[in-house]
């Protein structure tokens, strides 16, 4: 296998050319090995993808025999399907997650290759993108697993079988069923390790369209200051860390040190993001973040007119979207507010621009003009809040696919918000989650590529560092 390993750790992967010859030896040396591997499915909750995934597909035969008759005849349609990572996609794959338990142990690129009946060239690209996850006990199934899976479970997590793992011992189950990253096709998991395979990882094609150069605000010994295209992500996803912010400005700029991310800005969001070169100045610029010295700025393109001034809402703490927010005080929920700055009237953009940015239709009936405002965060650190603070107003951001249904069923039905202006009164706290839940499930997807949002202005040091991102993609 060292023959993949050296081909995958090239710095120019993009690149990536690989020989008919070199694709032979490898299936061969996949195809040598032999593993004993058992599949199981469960229904998850991801809360860096916020989706549900399940899959009931049929498990492979847990004996060598079957295992082999699979990977012995590759179904030529699967293994064109699953080709390499790159080139990236122009629009990203229905996500599929894959749970797996290791019988017999060996190479994680072997394991899985075999499992899944994929090629080794794909799941070393998976393991590339930090797609492929490890723990050495698999974590319990949730409430929707199968008596199949709960038997596997039961099996692998028996005190007799675990007593006898030295891997293991002096670990906490807790600590032993953490998940870790694979970071090397040649890593070693042996019999009884949890595997967790994100097949069809998030993309961002929009990385190789980006000039990042141009993007570079500022340079520094000790920080970069990028201005973020929409559509991509600051420092990657649960299943891939190598289509990111930081990775593409530090090859454009030709560092010889990998760029850090000090804080977030979400995929779909444009605008001012510092990047660290040391790992003093990231923990540096944490503790300024901490202590309240970083002060950040956004445009919003909104559908509606915002008054200016304070705006306060009342956020249920979950952590998962949609966020579900009152007007008024809820105790447990988290209190945010904002401050609109200014608020004008601007064209809404055309549906040549829209299209250049993947905007997403939000059927809003008016389209004629829009409105920016200049908005600062009073509470909290994250600019979603802007985002599901002036849906709860009926001034939803443009392209914003998560809150505009939700709004517009209440435009058409006012009341149908219990926690909007005509607030329903609740028997119960059951009834008032009953409720929340039942109105978050009226809210739609996530946006796609683009909203408009834009973290215009960075600023600390009491203003002495200050950088803006320039005008927002709406009004180039």
């Amino acid at each position: 296998m060292a023959m993949v390993s050296s081909l995958l750790w090239i710095p120019s992967y993009r690149s990536l050319v690989v020989s008919p010859v070199t694709m032979l030896r490898t299936l061969a040396a996949v195809t040598s090995h032999r593993h004993k591997s058992t599949r199981f499915f469960c229904s998850i909750w991801d809360s860096d993808f916020n989706f549900h995934h399940k899959n009931r597909s049929t498990a492979l035969a847990s004996d060598t025999s079957a295992s082999v008759a699979v990977t012995s005849t590759p179904d030529s349609k699967r293994y064109s399907e699953y080709g390499r990572l790159l080139p990236c996609p122009a629009e990203n794959f229905q996500p599929r997650i894959e749970h797996l338990v290791v019988k017999e142990g060996g190479t994680i690129l072997d394991f899985v290759t075999k499992a899944l009946d994929l090629p080794p060239l794909y799941i070393a690209d998976l393991i590339h993108f930090g797609a492929v996850f490890y723990a050495l006990v698999c974590p319990k199934p949730p409430l929707t697993a199968t008596p199949e899976e709960m038997k596997l479970y039961n099996e692998v997590t028996d005190p007799s079988v675990l007593k006898m793992r030295s891997s293991i011992k002096g670990k906490t189950m807790r600590e032993a069923q953490k998940t870790f990253r694979i970071t090397h096709v040649d890593q070693f998991v042996e019999a009884g390790t949890y595997v967790r395979v994100h097949v069809r990882p998030k993309r961002f094609p929009r990385c190789y369209e980006i000039d990042w150069r141009s993007r570079t605000i500022a340079v520094t010994e000790s920080y970069v200051v990028l201005n973020k295209p929409a559509g991509t992500s600051v420092g990657g996803t649960t299943d891939n860390i190598e289509e990111t912010c930081i990775n593409f400005a530090t090859r454009a700029l030709e560092l010889t040190t990998p760029l850090m991310t000090t804080h977030q800005i979400d995929n779909c969001t444009e605008g001012c993001v510092v990047l660290a070169r040391t790992k003093d100045y990231c923990s540096v610029f944490h503790r300024k973040i901490r202590e309240k010295q970083v002060k950040k700025l956004y445009l919003a393109l909104a559908a509606a007119y915002v008054p200016c001034g304070v705006m306060t809402h009342y956020m249920r703490p979950l952590r998962m979207a949609p966020k579900v927010i009152s007007k008024d005080f809820i105790k447990g929920w988290n209190m945010c507010q904002l401050e609109v700055l200014e608020c004008r009237k601007v064209p809404w953009p055309n549906d040549l621009v829209q299209e250049a940015y993947g905007i997403e239709d939000i059927s809003w009936p008016n389209k004629e003009f829009a409105y920016q405002c200049k908005i600062n965060l009073l509470t909290g650190r994250t600019h979603q809040k802007v985002v599901f603070q002036l849906a709860a107003c009926g001034a939803l951001i443009v392209g914003d696919s998560m809150y505009m249904p939700a709004a517009t069923a209440e435009l058409a039905s006012p009341g149908l918000n219990p926690f909007g202006e005509y607030k329903k009164q609740f028997e119960s706290e059951a009834h008032r989650e009953w409720a929340a839940e039942e109105w978050a499930a009226k809210h739609g997807k996530e946006p796609g590529v683009t909203i408009g949002l834009q973290a215009c202005q960075i600023s600390w040091d009491e203003g002495d560092r200050s950088y803006d991102a320039g005008p927002p993609w709406w009004a180039q």
